[in-house]
């Protein structure tokens, strides 16, 4: 028998190196990803505070457990109109950049995707500019794009 036997580690190093997890949300009926390991908790609505003087898309910020946490409208970031359907919904997906916690407000959380890496493509030069300067790739699934958030572009790009 010439098949090389795996442990279970070597199995699972190769597992990992060929694919990637992401939660899905969803932003105007368009869906995008952010990497698994990057998301720290999913939020219900929450109370935000809002902070005098802030840029118009940091929502203000909220308490979770203890620490102050940056909410960003990510409708606002990505020059989206407002919903009335969303307006008070207040979901949101908690992020850590530079050890601080973000919660990146949004419309819905999706699912949890398992992707092939031979399937990740760069970002299109067609895609709209506001959007190409989050992106750190996209995936083509049936019947839409998943647009890959780059989670520390995109946090950073509130603060420029």
């Amino acid at each position: 028998m010439s098949a090389e036997t795996l442990t279970y580690e070597d199995a699972e190093r190769a597992h990992n190196s060929q694919s990637k997890e992401f939660l899905t949300i969803i932003i105007a009926g368009q869906r995008f990803g952010i990497p698994i390991l990057q998301v720290q908790d999913v939020l219900g609505e929450q109370a935000v505070t809002r902070i005098p003087l802030a840029p118009p898309e940091v929502a203000g910020s909220l308490n979770l457990r203890g620490r102050i946490v940056t909410a960003i409208d990510v409708r606002r970031r990505l020059g989206i109109d407002s919903c009335e359907k969303y307006k008070n919904s207040g979901m949101g997906v908690v992020v850590e950049h530079e050890n601080e916690l973000y919660s990146l407000i949004i419309d819905e959380v999706g699912d949890v995707l398992h992707l092939k890496d031979e399937n990740f493509e760069s970002t299109p030069t067609t895609l709209d500019p506001l959007w190409r300067e989050i992106s750190s790739g996209i995936y083509r699934l049936e019947g839409e794009l998943l647009v890959i958030l780059d989670v520390p572009k995109f946090v950073s790009s509130v603060h420029s």
